[in-house]
């Protein structure tokens, strides 16, 4: 099985660069415009790893994180590794995510090159891990 990335966010011109990035570092893509497109998604496959906008139309990262938490509890699953993506540059707002329960940061507009420091930050690029299928 590959490693999964889920990508939550409601530009498709972003979810479209960011899987081209993810998909270079070996990631199988599954895209999502919504919050509950997303869970319901995690419902069906819980991936390794969320690349999630800060705000999406229908929920913002921390109630995002919270449902996601629970699923994963509920599946008996590790909780994927969750890196939030965000064009604001206040360190307030960062703060937030992180204690919500992000992992790691992305500020926008972001590169391949950001992608993968930032991947490598949260451990995602030497990690021997599969995704879960409910």
């Amino acid at each position: 099985m590959a490693h999964c990335c889920l990508i939550v966010d409601r530009s498709a011109m972003v979810r479209r660069v960011a899987a081209r990035i993810v998909r270079e570092l070996d990631f199988e893509i599954t895209e999502a415009q919504t919050g509950r497109e997303a869970l319901d998604s995690c419902a069906a496959q819980v991936p390794h790893v969320v690349l999630l906008d800060w705000k999406s139309a229908d929920m913002e990262a921390q109630g995002f994180i919270e449902s996601l938490r629970d699923l994963a509890s509920r599946q008996g699953v590790s909780m994927p590794t969750v890196l939030f993506c965000t064009a604001e540059r206040s360190v307030d707002r960062i703060v937030a995510a992180l204690k919500a329960g992000a992992d790691e940061y992305i500020m926008k507009p972001f590169d391949s090159d950001i992608i993968t420091a930032k991947f490598a930050l949260a451990g995602l690029l030497s990690r021997d891990r599969t995704c879960a299928a409910a």
